[in-house]
């Protein structure tokens, strides 16, 4: 299959654009900015011919709503690979790699993916409010879909959360380690913030191992800094993946690091200009491969 990288790259541009430049903060005190951005996920998701539900809750006396697209799998339909990512942002931002970024590669990884017809299930979610003041409640979009899954008996093999997925730097010095890594781990940590990082619990370490793999398939072009940690380093904790670790599924968080490296983290210079559309093409082609791989 031939791989048209400007398209990738443009398509980025475009949904980037929308989300964080057009649209803006989107949260659910802002009723009209929500709709928009659910309308926007949905209607590109149609335009790909894909069947999406939604699935609403009550998060504190608000209406909230998670966005799906399933495909089953022909052999092992029970087993499922979910690939998420939050589209809320905080109220004083714009949002573009937190987490316009992350919605963009989600959307363009399912266009890759439309036709392939694998053994296992593949499940796309958009979900609300993983921001404050929803985070690290019972009302998170990831939250509220990881608690039903498991009361369904969904059999999720590996859950892929899509965190801030567009901002590099090539300067030495540029990539800080998160606080919580021991000293004499430190040195094995890269220092520049031109990779994209995959980080997953002790449990998780057989997806991070089959992840890596798959993305390594997909592209050479960026670096993949993988890793599994003991959740008591804090950091690891800070997005979706949580909430399924919480479920006893494996997870990994995929990210370019947030605070660590991006200096508009949660602040309104988070704009689709600070972005890096050529690595993130790089990213979907790979997390694209990782995921194909992991539907068999």
């Amino acid at each position: 299959m031939s791989i048209d990288r400007n398209k990738i790259e443009e398509n980025l541009r475009l949904h980037v654009d929308r989300l964080a430049g057009l649209i803006g903060p989107r949260t659910l005190s802002k009723p009209k900015t929500i709709q928009a951005t659910i309308g926007y996920i949905e209607g590109q998701w149609s335009e790909m011919g894909f069947r999406h539900s939604r699935e609403c809750y009550d998060a504190t006396g608000d209406e909230a709503t998670n966005l799906i697209v399933e495909c089953p799998g022909t052999k092992r339909a029970d087993e499922i690979v979910l690939l998420g990512a939050h589209y809320d942002t905080v109220f004083s931002t714009p949002g573009a790699d937190d987490n316009a970024s992350a919605v963009a590669v989600l959307i363009e990884v399912s266009r890759l993916l439309r036709d392939h017809a694998g053994k296992r299930t593949a499940r796309f979610v958009a979900f609300a409010c993983e921001e404050p003041p929803y985070f690290n409640m019972d009302s998170m979009g990831s939250q509220h879909h990881a608690r039903l899954s498991r009361q369904r008996g969904d059999n999720i093999i590996g859950m892929l959360c899509l965190e801030m997925v567009g901002y590099y730097s090539l300067t030495k010095g540029s990539q800080t380690v998160p606080p919580g890594i021991p000293k004499w781990m430190r040195r094995f940590f890269p220092q520049r913030g031109n990779f994209l990082a995959a980080v997953g619990n002790m449990p998780s370490w057989k997806l991070c191992w089959r992840f890596r793999r798959g993305f390594k398939r997909g592209t050479r072009r960026i670096p993949l800094f993988s890793i599994c940690l003991p959740e008591k380093i804090h950091e690891i904790r800070l997005s979706d993946n949580s909430s399924f670790w919480d479920q006893g599924y494996p997870a990994l968080m995929l990210t370019d690091t947030s605070f660590l490296r991006n200096p508009n983290y949660h602040q309104a210079t988070d704009t689709p200009d600070t972005l890096d559309y050529p690595r993130m093409t790089e990213v979907t082609l790979g997390v694209a491969s990782a995921v194909r791989k992991l539907l068999g």
